[in-house]
């Protein structure tokens, strides 16, 4: 009885609580799973990129992506030059610098039209730049660019010369050898004068409105495009000098007699003042240039039977100018038709043909002994 009042036994005392060494070594082996986990997390991370690494490097190495370049690219605004290769660009009419530029960009001749376009304003005679194609370097710094394309030896095209006194036969021949367009389809583009915007006034014929002049052919040109602009340009000439358009074919037809008569300005506007002169009296032209061209020969082989022959263009037996021209005039014998001469010749003569003198007379007689001078000079020279 006395053990219950003094206290419990000794084998019912409490439960002793954990130690603070078993609690720590709880904690430890909690935070080391926790570590654990991270690591198998992060492993997985990183395997899963890797995998992504490697399927873009395989697709940017399939399509030849190069990320790097295209930001340098990106970033460039004007190329350092000189350049290289080469590349052809057309250079359209009427085409601003702006729009020049951005050919250019687009044929990697020039990093950005911006940079074109900056060049082509500081450059004052950029202005002067001509259509046509031209072969160029790429990357090009923008103002070589502009030098270029002002540089005639850039362009990639052929020069047509034609001179003044060519029929429509040779102009046409000229152009086949200098180009190598057959001779057959300018024949064709030759006869389809609407299309080349030939005037009603020519009446179809096509002869005289070639005008004379050294012409650049880009590249491809067609027999058409060759021909439209010389017609183009006759038709500026004509209005530029304010000749009404009824009066085109007349004055063509005027300045083509006068380009094969006379040599010297001077000499051409005399000689038109004596064409106006036997017409207003209704005296004929006797111009064997005229007879020549109706007969498809050479002047310097008509005989006195070729006078005989009747035909348009035989000017000894009929009065009045030829039907149409006999040749493409030039801009001198236009100018001599529009403001001969005063002075009341009604004839005229070469006395010297290599240099072209011309002597004139205003009655028979007088013409006559210019005739005998020019006779003297043809035995004298072999001629």
């Amino acid at each position: 009885m006395s053990d219950l009042f003094l206290g419990a036994p000794a084998h019912h005392q409490e439960e002793p609580l954990p130690s603070r060494r078993a609690h720590q070594r709880g904690k430890a082996r909690k935070a080391k799973e926790r570590r654990s986990r991270r690591r198998r997390s992060l492993v997985v991370l990183l395997m899963a990129l890797a995998l992504v690494g490697g399927a873009a490097y395989v697709v940017v190495s399939v399509l030849g992506i190069d990320f790097s370049s295209t930001s340098s690219q990106k970033a460039v605004t004007d190329y350092p030059g000189p350049g290289q290769g080469s590349v052809d660009v057309v250079v359209a009419t009427g085409d601003s610098g702006a729009a020049i530029g951005a050919t250019l960009q687009k044929a990697d001749v020039v990093a950005t039209a911006g940079a074109f376009t900056k060049a082509f304003n500081a450059n004052p005679a950029a202005a002067s730049i001509q259509p046509g194609t031209y072969r160029l370097f790429m990357q090009m710094k923008a103002s070589d660019a502009v030098s270029a394309l002002l540089n005639p030896a850039s362009r990639v095209s052929f020069k047509v010369t034609i001179q003044e006194g060519l029929s429509v036969k040779e102009i046409l021949a000229k152009i086949s050898t200098a180009t190598g367009i057959p001779a057959a389809d300018l024949d064709a583009a030759a006869a389809d004068t609407a299309a080349l915007g030939l005037p009603a006034e020519a009446g179809g014929q096509l002869e005289g409105w070639l005008f004379p002049l050294t012409y650049q052919v880009e590249p491809g040109a067609t027999a058409s495009s060759v021909l439209t602009p010389m017609v183009a340009k006759t038709v500026e000439v004509l209005t530029a000098k304010q000749v009404p358009q009824a009066k085109w074919e007349d004055t063509l037809i005027r300045a083509s007699l006068v380009e094969e008569e006379g040599k010297s300005p001077e000499d051409r506007a005399k000689i038109a003042q004596a064409i106006q002169n036997r017409l207003d009296i209704d005296m004929r032209l006797q111009i064997d240039a005229s007879l020549a061209y109706g007969l498809g020969r050479p002047g310097t082989s008509l005989t006195n039977d070729d006078k005989l022959v009747d035909n348009p263009f035989n000017l000894e037996n009929r009065v009045g100018l030829p039907p149409y021209p006999i040749a493409s005039p030039s801009e001198v014998s236009i100018d001599a038709v529009l403001n001969p001469t005063p002075g009341d010749w009604l004839f005229w003569t070469a006395v010297n043909l290599d240099t072209g003198e011309t002597k004139f007379a205003t009655t028979l007689a007088e013409h006559n002994v210019n005739v005998a001078e020019l006779r003297a000079w043809q035995k004298a020279n072999g001629k």
